[in-house]
């Protein structure tokens, strides 16, 4: 009776195996299908695919939806990984971005800085669909080419990426939809520098117009008046009492001075919420203000899906 031969992977050198199953590992959300529900999640992706090797990566994705991945670390311009293979011990899997040097990125801020809607929809934990547009302009690239990619693995196999460097590369695109932020962290600025560095341009941006007022100092409150009910009674007589309508001469100005609010789970979506809300109301209210009253010159109701 004639032996079965074995059916042998990666050019003849290793048996296909099959890994240990774990307890406890990262299983991606995807378990069917494409990865990635956001644009940028896709883009991330597309740089992997570009490489080839349709049988590791099939097998990566497989690996991703198991759990075999026991855990990921991302830091400015590295990732670390373990996944369980078919070996006892894990493999250390290292990817490693080429990160955007301190005067480039000052470059990109000054591009976003441009829009005030990069911010609110960055507040709001969305990526700007025309943010790549910024970083060209800049002369770099949000995503990073083959070339600036460095990846390694532990395991035998020669090929890159391998199986479990493509698990890792799917289940970091399941991240990145989650917070977009990783991306700019990969690429050398964590969340805190881009957001900073983009409400200090805009508020000089804004100071710096004709007739601009300087931003408000920080005020000291008063306590309450000792009778609660004097607290809504006018103090004054409101005989002169006249309204002006006219754009803050600094955008959300309470927002920036109250900060991210501690109740929040999420302050920086809860804030970027709270920008498009307060850009919506100034608008109508100067549509409403400058408009001829019949409504037939306004401009439509903007809504926060705007």
């Amino acid at each position: 009776m004639a032996r079965r031969k074995k059916r042998y992977d990666y050019w003849g050198y290793f048996p296909r195996s099959t890994p240990i199953s774990v307890e406890g590992g990262i299983k991606a959300r995807s378990q069917r299908g494409a990865f990635g529900e956001h644009w940028w999640a896709r883009r991330w992706i597309a740089v992997l695919e570009s490489y080839g090797w349709n049988n590791r990566l099939q097998r990566g994705r497989s690996y991703a939806r198991r759990g075999q991945v026991l855990n990921i670390e991302i830091q400015p311009g590295r990732v670390s990984a373990r996944v369980q293979g078919s070996r006892r011990t894990p493999y250390t899997v290292r990817i490693q971005v080429t990160k955007l040097t301190d005067a480039q990125w000052s470059r990109v801020v000054d591009q976003m800085a441009g829009q005030a809607i990069f911010a609110a929809q960055l507040l709001a934990g969305e990526m700007p669909p025309d943010i790549e547009e910024a970083f060209t302009a800049a002369g770099v690239s949000l995503f990073p080419s083959p070339q600036e990619l460095g990846m390694e693995c532990s395991c035998p196999d020669w090929a890159v990426p391998c199986k479990h460097i493509a698990a890792v590369y799917y289940l970091l695109a399941e991240e990145f939809d989650q917070d977009p932020f990783l991306l700019f962290l990969l690429r050398g600025a964590t969340r805190e520098y881009v957001m900073d560095a983009l409400r200090s341009r805009r508020v000089a941006d804004v100071e710096a117009e004709p007739g601009a007022q300087p931003s408000p100092e920080v005020e000291t409150w008063e306590p309450l008046e000792a009778d609660p009910d004097r607290f809504w009674g006018p103090q004054e007589p409101l005989t002169n009492f006249r309204v002006a309508v006219a754009p803050p001469a600094v955008e959300t100005a309470l927002l920036k001075r109250l900060g991210p609010p501690a109740f929040s789970r999420r302050p920086e979506a809860f804030v970027g919420v709270l920008t498009l809300a307060y850009a919506a109301v100034t608008e109508r209210a100067l549509a409403l203000a400058f408009g001829d009253g019949n409504g037939e010159d306004e401009e439509p109701e903007p809504t926060l899906e705007s």
